[in-house]
């Protein structure tokens, strides 16, 4: 019988690898229409492309970065909109 604290840790970084597979990750997202896992899904494209590289791209502190994206966290638009310009994203409005 496997215990699951003898389970690996699952992270979703160590997956986003390419610019297809981000935007796929990033599009199942948001067809969840949850915040505060969009503001968790962006921390793991940011921990995947480098944090504190991101971080200072958006203007923003790692800590306060990582703050702002873990699971559970509310950021404010300005910071989800500064992280994807970071990020090199953009969302776009379509008919739903």
């Amino acid at each position: 019988m496997v215990k699951i604290a003898d389970l690996p840790t699952f992270d979703a970084a160590d997956y986003l690898d390419s610019e297809e597979v981000i935007t796929a990750y990033l599009n199942a997202i948001l067809e969840e229409n949850d915040p505060a896992l969009l503001a968790s899904a962006l921390g793991d494209i940011a921990k995947a492309r480098g944090i504190a590289q991101i971080a200072k791209e958006a203007g923003l502190g790692r800590e306060s970065l990582y703050k702002a994206l873990r699971e559970g966290a509310s950021p404010r638009f300005d910071t989800i909109s500064r992280v994807l310009k970071a990020l090199g994203v953009k969302l776009v409005a379509v008919p739903a």
